[in-house]
């Protein structure tokens, strides 16, 4: 399955389901296969990826550091981060509050 982000204000983003799924949960939407952002919401959205990012960072963070500090070759994160998977979100979020536009998925 497919998210496919769509609104008036930005392109649309598409994303498989795993991180769409993610993304949505992050943000407290339901991850079903219809729903939608309204422009009020898209502050909190915002606030909450954003802090997402910050503790998979830090998480990735420390496990290195407590790989070193044991003396054990630090961890290896193969996988695409949180931060690049969303950054396109977040700027069709900003874009969709600054004018007024909700975002919708499965319509």
């Amino acid at each position: 399955m497919l998210y496919k982000f769509k609104s008036k204000a930005a392109g649309d983003l598409i994303m498989l389901e795993p991180n769409g799924r993610r993304v949505l949960e992050i943000i407290g939407k339901d991850p079903g296969p219809q729903g939608i952002i309204e422009p009020d919401q898209m502050p909190a959205a915002v606030a909450a990826l954003e802090q997402a990012i910050v503790q998979e960072e830090a998480d990735q963070q420390a496990a290195i550091d407590e790989a070193k500090a044991n003396g054990q070759v630090p961890p290896t994160f193969h996988d695409v981060s949180l931060r690049q998977r969303a950054v396109p979100f977040l700027d069709m979020l900003r874009r969709c509050q600054a004018a007024g536009k909700e975002i919708v998925w499965g319509v």
